[in-house]
């Protein structure tokens, strides 16, 4: 006889279980955990918009200008690109699309992702006292940070249809597929951020560790340069980035009105990376849980 514990949020309840049928009620048992770990988003929807729009208003609580500094700050990053790339070197094209254009469509999704993970991961070190709450649900810190990025997210697609329009290129019914684009970086980052949260709790070198790793997938990623300049052989190397379906797919749905399942096995083996991160990440944040307020 032994006692099986759920690992979720509420306390552990002894069930007795026999060693053979144990094996057989584990799947199950984390089944029933992932399930209770996603549903407590859904319950907590209200508190997340709430701690999401507190965390916009204390980015720039002191500021003279306040909330106008997270539009400020993506429309500058805009227009010195535009200066240096279009202006000064007359970076050419690419794929029939100016480059600052081609630029801000990819550069839209990257921020999000990386504003995200970065700021998730320090964000349980960063609120201890919400630590020591035993009612409160740790798993929302990482989507409040989200909610919080899609202001700067909005401001960059706004600079996006503003160049489009002074480059007269029009946006395609292609455009509305950016949200399942979006929902795709959603799935991956929040189980990024659920992993490099947790481990941040115990190992405190895990945020300058996933700065490191943002900033080498930055020049991995196709975000600044075109997939085309590499050589053929070494093209499907970088496809594999997961976050290269991303970036590609809002250049896709803004620039170049091409669907979501043109790219077949892409979509399939990103679903693939992407799912099992989120479910890795939800099952490992609520395993590590109870053990946070003996460190933090």
């Amino acid at each position: 006889m032994r006692t099986i514990s759920d690992g979720g949020d509420r306390p552990a309840v002894g069930t007795p279980m026999l060693d053979g049928p144990a094996v057989e009620m584990r799947a199950p048992g984390l089944l029933r955990s992932f399930l209770d770990f996603v549903l407590t988003l859904f319950r907590r929807r209200f508190l997340i918009s709430e701690m999401a729009l507190r965390d916009i208003a204390s980015q720039h609580v002191a500021s003279t200008l306040g909330f106008f500094w997270t539009l400020i700050h993506p429309a500058m990053t805009i227009v010195i690109l535009w200066i240096v790339f279009d202006l000064g070197f007359r970076v050419v094209p690419t794929k029939g699309v100016p480059f600052v254009v081609w630029l801000t469509a990819g550069m839209a999704i990257w921020n999000t992702f990386l504003e995200t993970v970065t700021g998730s991961t320090r964000m349980i070190t960063a609120n201890p006292y919400l630590v020591k709450k035993v009612v409160f649900p740790l798993s929302i810190l990482p989507v409040v940070k989200l909610i919080a990025s899609l202001v700067a997210h909005f401001v960059f697609l706004a600079i996006l249809l503003v160049l489009m329009a002074f480059y007269r290129l029009p946006p395609s019914i292609y455009s509305i597929q950016a949200i399942y684009y979006f929902l795709a970086m959603t799935t991956l980052a929040l189980g990024l951020s659920w992993i490099t949260s947790s481990l941040n709790v115990f190992f405190r070198d895990t945020a300058q560790i996933v700065t490191l790793l943002l900033q080498f997938g930055f020049w991995m990623t196709p975000v600044f340069w075109d997939i085309d300049i590499m050589p053929v052989r070494l093209r499907p190397f970088f496809v594999l980035n997961p976050m290269y379906y991303v970036v590609q797919g809002y250049r896709d749905s803004f620039l170049y009105s091409v669907p979501f399942w043109h790219h077949g096995w892409m979509t399939c083996y990103y679903w693939l990376v992407a799912a099992s991160v989120f479910v890795i990440g939800a099952l490992m944040f609520r395993r590590l849980k109870p053990h946070f307020a003996d460190v933090v």
